[in-house]
């Protein structure tokens, strides 16, 4: 089995290495990362400029490093590396739960292998302000995670979370929309001039069965998801009607 790694925290990520030596286990693996920081890019690729890609040294991992996307990476990586099986992303430094999925690279770069007709698989764990993840203690965690998975060839997406904590079992669970948690903060600069800062804020309660409280409640939560943005019931509905006059947009 042929598995391309990539991610949004850059190339030297402490948590893409963890999933590479995890990865290791199960097949063939070659990594394609950012060579810097990536955060919140999105499904975003570079079509403005070319791409560079450059041998980097990591232990035990044959890597190579992008000054584009995740997106691009997974793009250059199963160009210059053919037939490959399935694309991992992560570990992520911070959680990648809810409507964050809209933002994340890292989810990006799986996603990108599921829309290319592979399988993609997005790996994140929570940070704070002042500690990153034990990837030490989420190892056997995410190597249980993939042996399951990669069995599962009818799951081209899945995005997965770890726990803030040791995590103590795994749940099948379902995207959070029911709060948004991004936030805009104006504030000033030394000069005095106005600029604007993105940034999230805390949700205050969760639904039973979704990502967020899975990971709240000390779960692996592992989240099956679809390229179709289709609202189907939606469509049925609208079908139904006899003219377009019957619409109410009020």
């Amino acid at each position: 089995m042929r598995i391309l790694i990539t991610n949004d925290d850059g190339v030297y990520s402490p948590g893409l290495l963890a999933l590479a030596e995890v990865a290791r286990k199960f097949g063939e693996v070659r990594v394609f990362a950012p060579d810097v920081e990536m955060s919140s890019a999105a499904q975003s690729i570079t079509a403005s400029r070319p791409l560079s890609c450059k041998a980097t040294l990591l232990p035990g991992v044959t890597a190579f490093r992008v000054n584009g996307t995740p997106s691009d990476c997974v793009m250059l990586g199963t160009s210059l590396w053919e037939k490959v099986d399935v694309v991992l992303s992560g570990i992520n430094i911070g959680s990648n739960l809810g409507n964050a999925m809209w933002h994340s690279g890292t989810l990006a770069g799986a996603r990108q292998a599921a829309m290319l007709g592979l399988r993609g698989i997005a790996f994140s764990a929570p940070s704070t302000e002042h500690a990153q993840p034990d990837f030490r203690l989420l190892k056997p965690w995410a190597s249980t995670v993939l042996e399951a998975l990669l069995k599962a060839r009818e799951l081209t997406l899945v995005n997965v979370n770890f726990p803030d904590k040791l995590p103590h079992g795994i749940q099948w669970t379902r995207q959070s929309v029911r709060h948004y948690d991004g936030k805009v903060v104006p504030a000033k600069d030394p000069m005095g001039r106005r600029h604007y800062w993105f940034t999230v804020i805390p949700v205050e309660s969760t639904d039973e069965g979704t990502d967020r409280w899975a990971v709240e409640e000390g779960y692996v939560s592992m989240t099956p998801l679809s390229l179709d943005l289709t609202e189907h019931k939606q469509l049925e509905k609208v079908r139904k009607l006899e003219t377009w006059e019957a619409l109410s947009f009020h």
